[in-house]
């Protein structure tokens, strides 16, 4: 993906951001909450000492984070609106677009987000770093942004005809949420051409994996499909398995595209059902401190597997994508990966609101940073405008022959099939 990002936020979607792991604050929510309405500046000084705590950069991107605490306090603010703001501003001084303030309806709409619901129009929206536009990074799966037929870095240039020049990434998502059923229209600019798509706000139960088997001369290829790590996906991932290996399928193909994520535990336990043995994946702290995340010998097959990916695949999808990479398990077909490579943790506050902040970043098993580079692919294969055009019209072709990477895949794939056959038949 050739944008340079300043953050992937998937609020517009209700879809956590990936590599998330959520937490609470520990504090009892009513008593606490009156508290801090009665007391605003409570806020501010409960975030600045998670952030003082837990923040992966013990520099505070070169701030003097004491000095930071005192100016806030010494302030002061007539509501706890005044003091979000505050917040905000604060958090702006680490330059980090992953970690940021939820107030206490955003909060509540990522806390959906992470239960398999989405509220909205289903994209998950980044912002390029050096020109502030507002990015698409990848519709999601039957939700009304996708069947509109919005595409991974389209730029939306107006929401209901507000230009988005100068927009912060978080107006920009409220502007896209909304009541469902309410509608909204989105002007994108796709290449050099202009397109408005109206759509109406849906609240959709997402069920992330779906799966078919496709048959070939070697006997039948199971398709599984993977578009977000919310907290339903492993279980679903490991019944996709299951049934698959019952029909006997001679391998596997795991469609990654556009999938932006999610909890990064799903990513870990999906992980183990291909993985028998090997790390998964390492996070590191601000100590230096490395976590690592290793396979726990309970992979459900050990059959040939092919992974795609493309520039919408990103953070727990790198995670998965580089653990099979790494470990020999699977190639990857497709085109380079998004490039994100923090783990935030989720923390609810007192009052209902709520705080993402930057604690680690992941490393692939064999160490790689992907943090803005992204994976690449043992196969590069792009798909041109107009086979984009053709699979977002036809969306029963993707998974198919008819899908050109799809097809690359199932080939490569094949060909191990075809591999293994003739070394068991050979004479010993």
């Amino acid at each position: 993906m050739a944008i340079a990002k300043r953050g992937l936020v998937l609020g517009a979607t209700a879809v956590a951001a990936a590599g998330v792991i959520v937490t609470g604050a520990g504090l009892h929510l009513s008593q606490s909450k009156a508290f801090f309405e009665e007391s605003p500046k409570e806020v501010i000084d409960e975030v600045w000492q998670l952030i003082d705590n837990t923040y992966v950069d013990a520099t505070f991107n070169q701030t003097d984070w004491e000095a930071v605490r005192t100016d806030y306090l010494s302030r002061e603010y007539s509501s706890p609106e005044a003091a979000y703001d505050a917040v905000r501003e604060m958090l702006e001084l680490l330059e980090d677009p992953y970690t940021r303030f939820m107030d206490p309806e955003e909060f509540r709409n990522m806390q959906i987000d992470t239960s398999g619901e989405l509220t909205g129009v289903g994209i998950q929206i980044t912002q390029e770093e050096e020109t502030d536009e507002i990015v698409v990074v990848a519709p999601i799966e039957d939700t009304p942004a996708f069947e509109a037929g919005l595409r991974s870095q389209d730029v939306i240039i107006e929401i209901d005809g507000q230009s988005t020049a100068g927009m912060e990434l978080n107006d920009a998502v409220s502007l896209i949420r909304g009541p469902v059923g309410s509608d909204v229209t989105l002007t994108v600019r796709r290449d050099a051409k202009q397109l408005d798509f109206n759509l109406t706000r849906a609240r959709i139960e997402i069920h992330p994996v779906r799966y078919s088997v496709n048959d070939a001369p070697e006997g039948p290829v199971g398709y599984i499909r993977l578009t977000q790590f919310s907290s339903n996906a492993a279980s679903e991932m490991k019944e996709a398995i299951e049934d698959l290996e019952s029909q006997n399928v001679v391998g596997y193909v795991l469609d990654l595209r556009s999938n932006p994520g999610g909890l990064l535990y799903s990513s870990i336990e999906i992980a183990r059902m291909w993985i028998d043995d090997g790390g998964i994946v390492s996070t590191v702290n601000r100590q230096g401190v490395a976590d690592e995340e290793l396979a726990n010998n309970r992979a459900l097959t050990d059959r040939p597997l092919v992974v795609l990916v493309d520039g919408g695949s990103a953070s727990a999808s790198e995670i998965l994508s580089g653990a099979l990479q790494d470990n020999g398990r699977a190639q990857l077909v497709g085109t380079q990966t998004f490039g994100k490579g923090l783990v935030q943790s989720v923390r609810s506050l007192p009052d209902g609101s709520g705080v993402a902040i930057t604690i680690a970043k992941y490393l692939t098993p064999s160490g790689r940073d992907i943090n803005q580079q992204g994976i690449e692919p043992d196969i590069l294969v792009e798909l041109s405008e107009d086979e984009q055009e053709e699979l977002s019209d036809n969306r029963d072709r993707i998974g198919t022959l008819e899908d050109p990477q799809y097809r690359q895949a199932e080939e490569l794939l094949l060909q191990t099939v075809r591999a293994n056959q003739n070394t068991a038949i050979e004479p010993q």
